[in-house]
């Protein structure tokens, strides 16, 4: 097994459907989670918080995120970090991909 993970272009990795919202795996070990989540526009997480710090980096799409009680216009190579148990929740104006790393 390799010491490295490469991937060359995440957006390939997943494709946007307009009925789910969908997300992949693309690496987990004792360090970390690491998932790409596609939403069509006008899809939405629903308020939620993650158990542990967490990272969002928007790779395609513009999203408003909801932190806390801010809201936040993000679009490609926009960065997000988040302490553990932050509340957020997440709408996308156009298609989106973003890739999420939650930290162990």
């Amino acid at each position: 097994m390799a010491d490295y993970t490469l991937i060359d272009d995440l957006t390939r990795e997943i494709q946007v459907t307009g009925d789910q919202v969908m997300n992949r795996t693309i690496l987990r070990n004792n360090r970390a989670k690491i998932e790409l989540f596609a939403l069509a526009s006008g899809q939405e997480l629903s308020t939620h918080a993650a158990p542990a710090p967490a990272i969002v980096q928007i790779l395609q799409g513009e999203a408003r995120f909801t932190v806390a009680s801010d809201e936040q216009e993000l679009s490609p190579g926009s960065w997000l970090y988040m302490e553990a148990n932050v509340w957020h929740a997440v709408y996308a104006r156009t298609d989106v991909i973003m890739l999420v790393t939650i930290l162990s």
